[in-house]
């Protein structure tokens, strides 16, 4: 699979730069800056530990850029890093799809940065890399991002179960969805216009009652 291209996404003050080395440390600052606010939605790895390394993280995205399964990008506001989004497990031919997941810091929450950096990032995905479905998962307490895909349209999917090593343990996932045919003028147009239906996103009661009880080992 050919790298994909890294671009740069802008809209107004807010700029999607590819991830750099030499981020590492400002990026640092920021996430312990907001360890509070982002630790409950932090992925971990079973077993591992909770240290905050920059430096491999950055390699393991730029690596995944490199092979072209990733779009790893770092959010500037204000002249300032704010944020991360990537895209990842990108997949061409019969699939032709891709995940997002995001971060921003506190302070700048409440000003449509991320919900226009997922739209930024999904019509590059639709439009310059012909990808056909994105998808985001959330996890059903993190209400900040279910806003984001409430905002977008992002179609419901489903409950997910276990789904990702979440702060310490598996959690729980709702998955939203949203293929290139439901936005031929972008996802951008479509929030800024005013068209995204009201009611893409809703999660049927069923499944917000199981997800109030999540599964334990012993469940399974």
């Amino acid at each position: 699979m050919p790298a994909a291209v890294l671009p740069t996404l802008r809209d107004g003050d807010l700029v999607l730069r590819p991830i750099r080395a030499r981020d590492a440390k400002p990026l640092e600052r920021v996430l312990l800056d907001n360890r509070g606010w982002l630790r409950r939605w932090e992925a971990t790895y079973p077993g591992g530990g909770g240290v905050i390394d920059t430096r491999a993280s950055i390699r393991s995205l730029t690596a995944h850029a490199r092979s072209g399964h990733g779009l790893p990008f770092v959010l500037e506001a204000d002249g300032r890093i704010v944020g991360q989004l990537n895209v990842s497990g990108i997949t061409y031919g019969s699939l032709s799809s891709a995940s997002i997941g995001y971060w921003v810091s506190q302070d700048v929450a409440g000003r449509g940065i991320t919900p226009t950096a997922v739209a930024l990032a999904t019509d590059y995905c639709f439009r310059t890399l012909r990808l056909h479905r994105m998808e985001i998962c959330i996890r059903p307490e993190n209400q900040a991002s279910l806003r984001v895909v409430e905002k977008l349209g992002f179609r419901y999917e489903g409950l997910r179960r276990r789904f990702i090593h979440i702060d310490g343990d598996w959690r729980d996932h709702y998955a939203f969805g949203l293929v290139a045919e439901e936005v031929p003028g972008g996802v951008l147009e479509r929030w800024r216009s005013g068209r995204v239906p009201e009611d893409a996103a809703r999660i049927p009661a069923e499944d917000r009652a199981a997800a109030a009880h999540p599964l334990r080992t012993a469940d399974r």
